[in-house]
C-alpha cells in the first residue's frame, strides 16, 4: 500500500495516492510524506531511485533486518528504526524495521506491516506535523512509537510487583519460567533500546544537513526522543535486574529449604545410627551374650535407646539444628 499527504504551498494538506508525487515534483515550494507499508522489494527500490536516493541507501533499507543507524547522503539522510507492530503488557511484542529517509521537501517512510505510531500520526496530525519540516515528521513518529514502548513497560511494572509478591508468599517454578521468559524479552528490548539512544546521541552530537540542529523546534524534538529512549533504556535495564534479583532469590529460598530438609533428614539419620547399631549388636545370635540371659537386659537396652535419643535431641536443640 502506498498512500501520501501533500502539503500544497497554501498549507493545504490532501490524502492520496502514488499519483500526487507528480504534483509534488511540479510545485517546488510544496512538501510530501510518502508512506509505503507492505510493497515489495522491486516497488521500494523503483520508488528510492526515482528520488535520487543513493545505492548503498536502498540496499540498507530493502534489506529485512539491519541494527538501527542514521546515515547522511548528498541529497537525503537515511534513518534506519526499530518500530513495533504490536506490544503488550507481557513484553509480547512483534517488532518491525522502519525506514525512514529525509530530503529538504520530502519523507520517504518504508515498513513491511502495520506501524502503530504511523497509523495514528498519518491522519491526525500529518498535515501539522509535515507543515513544520519533513524531519520533525519523522522524529515524531519515532517519539509516538516509542510512548507505545513506554506504556507497555508500564503496565508491566504492575505484572512485576505481582509476581514479586506471589514469588515471597509462594513461589513455584511456572512463576520462575514466567521470570526467566520477561528476562529474556528484556535483553533483546534493551538492545534496541540501546541503538535508538545511539542514534539519538548522534543526531545530538553531529549536525546532520536535513536534521539540523540550528532549527530550534528540530532540536526539542530531537531531545524529546532521547530523553523518552534514555528512559525506555533505564526502565529496561531496571526491570531486568528486578528479574534477576528475583530469579537469585528464588534460588536462594530453594536452596535454604533444601538445607532445612536435608539439616532434619541429617538429624534423624543421626538418631537411628546408634539405636540402628545396638539393635543389630544384640540381634547377632551368639550363645555366649550374658546380656541375653539376664532377666532385665531387654527394659534396660530400651533405656539406653531412650536415653540416647533424648541426649541427641537436647544437643541438637542447643546447637538450634532443630
Amino acid at each position: 500500500m502506498i498512500r501520501t499527504l501533500l502539503l500544497d504551498t497554501q498549507g493545504q494538506a490532501t490524502p492520496g495516492g502514488e499519483e500526487q508525487i507528480a504534483t509534488w515534483r511540479d510545485s517546488p515550494e510544496s512538501r510530501i510524506w510518502i508512506d509505503l507499508q507492505g510493497e515489495d522489494a522491486d516497488s521500494k527500490r523503483a520508488l528510492l531511485e526515482a528520488f535520487d536516493c543513493h545505492p548503498m541507501a536502498v540496499d540498507d533499507a530493502l534489506r529485512d533486518l539491519h541494527p538501527p543507524k542514521i546515515e547522511e547522503f548528498d541529497h537525503h539522510t537515511l534513518i534506519l528504526y526499530r518500530g513495533i507492530s504490536a506490544f503488550d503488557s507481557e513484553l509480547d511484542y512483534v517488532p518491525q524495521q522502519m525506514v525512514f529517509v529525509l530530503g529538504e521537501r520530502f519523507l520517504i517512510s518504508l515498513h513491511p506491516g502495520r506501524a502503530m505510531s504511523i497509523d495514528r500520526l498519518f491522519e491526525r496530525e500529518g498535515a501539522r506535523l509535515l507543515e513544520r519540516s519533513p524531519e520533525y515528521v519523522a522524529l515524531r513518529v519515532m517519539y509516538t512509537s516509542a510512548g507505545f514502548y513506554l506504556d507497555s513497560l508500564l503496565e508491566f511494572d504492575t505484572q512485576l510487583s505481582g509476581i514479586e509478591d506471589a514469588l515471597v508468599n509462594d513461589g513455584s517454578d511456572a512463576l520462575m519460567r514466567r521470570v526467566i521468559a520477561y528476562r529474556s524479552r528484556l535483553v533483546k528490548m534493551r538492545r534496541i533500546f540501546n541503538y535508538h539512544v545511539g542514534i539519538t546521541q548522534e543526531l545530538l552530537g553531529s549536525d546532520y544537513q536535513h536534521l539540523s540542529r540550528s532549527k530550534e523546534e528540530t532540536l526539542h524534538a530531537i531531545n524529546d526522543v532521547h530523553e523518552r529512549f534514555d528512559r525506555l533504556l533505564t526502565l529496561t535495564q531496571m526491570y531486568y535486574d528486578i528479574c534477576g534479583d528475583l530469579v537469585d532469590g528464588y534460588l536462594s529460598l530453594s536452596s535454604h529449604q533444601l538445607n532445612s530438609t536435608m539439616r532434619i533428614l541429617t538429624v534423624i539419620t543421626a538418631i537411628f545410627v546408634p539405636l540402628s547399631f545396638l539393635a543389630g549388636l544384640y540381634g547377632m545370635n551368639f550363645a555366649h551374650m550374658p546380656e541375653l540371659g539376664w532377666r532385665y537386659g531387654y527394659f534396660l537396652l530400651l533405656g539406653v535407646m531412650l536415653a540416647l535419643v533424648a541426649g541427641m535431641l537436647y544437643l541438637f536443640r542447643r546447637k538450634r539444628w532443630l
